[in-house]
């Protein structure tokens, strides 16, 4: 039987559409506000702000500015400060090296690698009585930032401490060069995964300060976001961080790692485009090069994120947690109904069935008859639809359920579909006439206080994400997602799946069934466009 393979290049292009469009930054306080409160890091003290029934920490460094001589560097510890820093202002995005990236470019540069917390009002300094999430964004490794994603809401609903990060992007993250190897421990160039280690650290150090439990720390990420989660579980550098895991619609089948020999085929490529050729002086040549160069450099040579094959990612993460060879913590992982809709909207709104035919034909090959007939068009209502549900069934939905089974063999897993017909999509996304519901990307404003939604949640809606808000934080606490008064979550070793849904959240069990993965199982899984 033929083992499901990586999606390919073309949807790792795919997942680069994913825009962050624009970004939002608080004003800082005015004189006339009261005192906020006040912690203790080991850096020095801070004092943020009170904020509803939350209190936040802003913009928060957890290592030193990756500047200069410091680019292309592992993190290093932040500085010290004297008296008292004032923590109510977002730090600015990391360089952003996707075309749609942030809409102010004044809002991103190199000095990014900073963190936001959440905490409910009570939280007391030393209890570490409080669960910890810790988010990682996504964006294909290339774009995004953790300040679109508030947590004062779940860090309310949920008592939790709730820290969400910048770590850096593109090339400036993930650069398998030799030269750049040599100057690190585990000789890696995966750096934005090195701060991502760094941060975690940074966390189990300083967050009974905030009243968060360094013991109980849950990972959690979404797309590039849940790709780097599954780096940590294999990352032997991260054992230990962390206990447990939530992956949002990024399975670690599906993301594949490139082995250290592809990944530095691929930096070299990217140097030389950036005027870097040659190995003497190659470094030195990176690190005075404007970032602008570096991001134009980039455009037709996008970043894969981690590679494997070095100390810092020994195996590729897949490959690691088949072998029961990972950081064993219990696991969150899920998708939503319809991933690929934001994708083919973005890429190919009009559609036609002509083209429709040939693409599955061409990218399927001698599956391609098979496939349109299982996905013919007028199952569908029309071709946007039908390659929509391909591709999201071949790449995101199976792979979710491959991933999970992989996990449920050894830990406590737990699976999710999210479904709501009616869901806002990305700001800016929105193409006039195709229904985008569902699609990637569409469970974040039911979890945080996303910026990035292209219109607020209704009533009904609100009363979803509190209920999903308070899964997440159950897990966080305790690793099961067990709430009393909500539907039930099995674990799913059975196959059970529950189903997210705004009018009755339930368990299902025909999540393969109706994503056909059987069929998918035994037959190429690259996407055709």
């Amino acid at each position: 039987m033929r083992r499901p393979t990586s999606a390919g290049p073309l949807l790792g292009a795919a997942l680069a559409l994913v825009a962050l469009l624009a970004s939002a930054l608080p004003a800082a306080a005015s004189a006339g506000d009261p005192p906020g409160p006040e912690v203790t890091v080991a850096q020095g003290r801070l004092r943020g702000r009170d904020h509803d029934g939350a209190q936040k920490f802003l913009g928060v460094p957890y290592a030193a500015p990756p500047v200069g001589q410091a680019r292309l560097r592992a993190p290093r510890e932040p500085r010290r400060w004297s008296g008292v820093r004032e923590a109510d202002r977002q730090a600015p995005a990391c360089v952003q090296f996707s075309p749609f990236g942030l809409a102010d470019p004044q809002a991103a540069g190199e000095d990014c690698l900073y963190l936001d917390v959440y905490r409910p009002k009570g939280a007391r300094a030393g209890s570490r009585a409080l669960p910890v999430i810790l988010w990682l964004h996504g964006g294909g490794y290339s774009q995004g930032t953790g300040t679109q994603f508030g947590g004062r809401t779940m860090a309310d609903l949920t008592n939790s401490v709730v820290v969400s990060i910048n770590y850096r992007l593109g090339q400036l993250g993930y650069l398998q060069l030799p030269e750049l190897e040599r100057e690190n421990a585990p000789r890696s160039g995966s750096f934005g995964l090195m701060d991502q280690v760094r941060a975690l650290r940074w966390t189990r150090e300083n967050i009974a300060a905030f009243g968060g439990n360094p013991g109980s720390v849950t990972v959690s990420g979404q797309s590039a976001g849940s790709g780097s989660v599954c780096a940590l579980l294999a990352a032997p550098s991260a054992a230990g961080l962390f206990h447990r895991a939530v992956l949002q619609s990024g399975p670690c089948t599906l993301l594949r790692t490139p082995g250290d020999a592809q990944a530095g085929s691929q930096a070299r490529a990217f140097a030389e485009r950036a005027g870097c050729a040659g190995p003497a002086g190659v470094a030195t040549c990176l690190r005075a090069a404007p970032a602008a160069a570096l991001v134009e450099a980039a455009r037709s040579l996008p970043t894969s994120g981690p590679a494997s094959g070095d100390g810092l990612l020994p195996l590729d993460p897949a490959a690691a947690i088949g072998s029961g060879n990972w950081n064993k913590v219990p696991v969150l992982i899920g998708s939503t109904r319809s991933e690929s809709r934001l994708f083919v909207a973005l890429s190919q709104p009009r559609l036609t069935e002509q083209e429709y035919t040939a693409q599955v034909l061409a990218g399927y090959g001698a599956a391609g008859p098979e496939v349109l007939a299982r996905y013919p068009v007028s199952a569908y209502g029309s071709p946007y639809l039908a390659l929509s549900a391909v591709m999201t069934d071949s790449s995101f939905a199976c792979h979710t359920a491959w991933t999970a089974q992989l996990f449920a063999r050894q830990v406590a897993t737990y699976a999710y579909e999210f479904d709501d017909p009616d869901s806002p999509t990305l700001a800016g996304a929105q193409v006039p006439g195709l229904d985008e519901s569902n699609a990637h990307s569409a469970e974040l404003a039911y979890l945080y206080d996303f910026t990035m939604g292209d219109r607020p949640l209704t009533a009904v809606q609100v009363a979803l994400a509190t209920e999903m808000k308070r899964y997440w934080g159950a897990f966080a606490r305790s690793g099961s997602p067990a709430v009393p008064g909500q539907p039930a979550w099995p674990a799913t070793g059975t196959g059970s799946v529950l189903t997210l849904n705004p009018v009755a959240t339930r368990t299902s069990s025909s999540f393969a069934a109706d994503h056909q993965c059987a069929f998918w199982r035994t037959r190429p899984t690259r996407p055709p466009l």
